[in-house]
């Protein structure tokens, strides 16, 4: 799951003149020989996967690639997958931005339910929502099904920086567009739709990564993508090239998405934004604020209620199986564990690289920042497989270890925690910094009792949109897993394979009501913000 992310970021854009912000001598003068060193080494880390592909396909030869390549299944998918990742990326830009919209610009009634309300989808896996929906709606297959189920289960990675890039926003602006006859319409098109395209685009490019690298959700649908059939070839056909070939596509393709939002982002460019005054809240006639409220209360109902719904049935109902009995607490203590493992791991290494990006921006450090991303677009199982690899050519006692999958997941959700950090670093002001060392305190110091403070919140959201995304992984932890032991998602697709149903809810909703926690820290985290910026207006 699943950037981004930009998800907890403060939003980013054109601020006023007086927004401090580090001039290029100032970032010039200094070459941060420390943090370059730690992004080279975590950057290296994330392209293993990439490295094993490219090997596999040297090995392999170009005739058998290319032969692989231009099939017409590769072509059949591409279709598949570049269709899905269009249509459920503008779903979810619409779906998001309204709802963040009418949340944060609107006079809402319960509008704190709404926030939080509208952020616990995110905390649903895909393959329970995709289980849910092909369970109860007999249309929910093939490409109507994905769409569905991919546009209700992502939609929050939209709304959660488009809401924060709303909170933090001028609304001066657009009541003076108002004022000079614009209807709100025009207002919204012309002035909030500029300031929130930062946030908005990044929500877009962690959707439409995650949406490359789905495997459960597609194959419980019976919806062919890249994802499935390299599962298909490696798991079932022990092919090796083919899957390495398609995942090479994959590669190419997240390239493409990742161009595409660098070149609409305006090149990457990072500036503070910083609110004249809180935003005032539209006060609309009953009839609209009913009409409001109906329309977030049937996308949180159709988001929650039914995949919610599913399982609590089946929990009542439950049923037998022919696989042996598991432990349900254990597999929960363990899925913790690795979460919060990974989590931190994860935060910890996005630091430096999210630093370097924003503090000390190049040519290069843009370039080592954008390569992080290319992993969001990997399927779980290339990243795995790149990982047992080298685990067995160089580092043989990781191989089934729980270090390595706690190293398979800072991989896989490297980006969610990077855009998180990187957009707290970008907001917190320079200025302290600088007067912190003007003081005589040394970098270090510096670091720790001032930077570190102020990029916190981003490590908290970082940290919990990566904790969620562990607890909700599936393909990686088949493969990366140590013998013997279970995740709550490893056990549910266990059950669920074998069509005991009910004996796999039980796994789904407690990974659920782990997965919640989070969730429901990062909404309460995002009102708390709004709170103290309106008592401070």
């Amino acid at each position: 799951m699943a950037n981004s992310s930009t998800l907890a970021a403060a939003p980013t854009g054109p601020g006023p003149a007086g927004a401090a912000r580090p001039s290029a001598a100032r970032r010039g003068r200094r070459v941060p020989w420390l943090l370059t060193g730690l992004s080279v080494a975590v950057a290296a880390l994330l392209l293993l996967p990439l490295g094993f592909l490219l090997l596999q396909a040297d090995q392999a030869g170009w005739s058998t690639i290319s032969g692989l390549l231009f099939r017409r299944l590769t072509w059949t998918l591409l279709r598949n997958t570049v269709e899905l990742t269009a249509i459920v990326t503008l779903c979810c830009a619409v779906l998001g931005t309204a709802a963040a919209y009418c949340v944060e610009r609107v006079a809402l009634p319960g509008r704190r339910v709404w926030a939080v309300l509208l952020v616990l989808p995110v905390a649903l896996p895909d393959f329970v929502v995709g289980y849910a929906w092909s369970s109860w709606v007999p249309f929910a297959q093939g490409l109507t099904g994905a769409v569905i189920v991919m546009t209700l289960s992502l939609y929050p990675l939209v709304y959660l920086p488009v809401a924060a890039a709303l909170r933090a926003g001028d609304a001066g602006l657009e009541e003076q567009a108002r004022s000079l006859g614009r209807t709100p319409w025009q207002a919204f098109v012309q002035v909030t739709l500029r300031q929130i395209r930062p946030a908005l685009l990044g929500g877009c490019l962690v959707v439409a990564l995650a949406l490359l690298a789905e495997y459960g959700a597609f194959e419980i649908l019976r919806f062919q993508t890249f994802t499935t059939e390299i599962f298909t070839e490696y798991l079932q056909g022990f092919d090796g090239p083919a899957a390495c070939a398609l995942s090479l596509v994959l590669v190419v393709l997240s390239l493409a998405v990742l161009l595409a939002e660098y070149a609409a982002g305006g090149g990457g460019r990072v500036a503070r934004q910083v609110a004249v005054r809180a935003p005032r809240r539209a006060r609309p006639g009953r009839p609209a604020l009913v009409a409001i409220s109906l329309a977030l209360a049937a996308l949180s109902a159709v988001a929650l209620l039914l995949p919610v719904g599913t399982l609590a049935y089946w929990c009542v109902v439950g049923g037998s199986t022919t696989l042996p009995p598991a432990s349900l607490l254990g597999a929960a203590g363990q899925t913790a564990l690795y979460a919060v493992s990974a989590a931190a791991l994860t935060t910890l290494l996005a630091l430096p690289v999210g630093l370097l990006s924003v503090r000390h921006r190049s040519r290069f450090s843009v370039l080592l920042e954008r390569s992080t991303y290319l992993v969001q677009g990997l399927p779980g199982l290339a990243i795995a497989l790149g990982l047992v690899f080298f685990g067995i050519r160089y580092v043989f006692a990781l191989y089934q270890s729980p270090e390595l999958l706690v190293i398979g997941y800072a991989v896989m959700f490297f980006p969610l925690a990077l855009v998180a950090v990187r957009a707290s670093v970008a907001s917190a002001p320079v200025g302290l910094e600088e007067i912190g060392r003007s003081l005589g305190r040394p970098r270090w110091s510096v670091a720790l009792r001032v930077t570190l403070p102020l990029v916190a919140p981003g490590l908290a959201a970082g940290f919990c949109l990566v904790f969620l995304s562990v607890v909700t992984e599936l393909t990686a932890t088949l493969i990366l897993i140590p013998t013997g032991a279970h995740t709550l998602a490893s056990r549910f697709w266990e059950y669920e394979s074998d069509l005991s149903y009910g004996a796999a809810a039980p796994y789904a909703a407690l990974m659920v009501a782990i997965a919640a926690v989070p969730s429901y820290v990062l909404g309460r985290w995002f009102d708390r913000v709004r709170a103290r910026q309106e008592q401070s207006a």
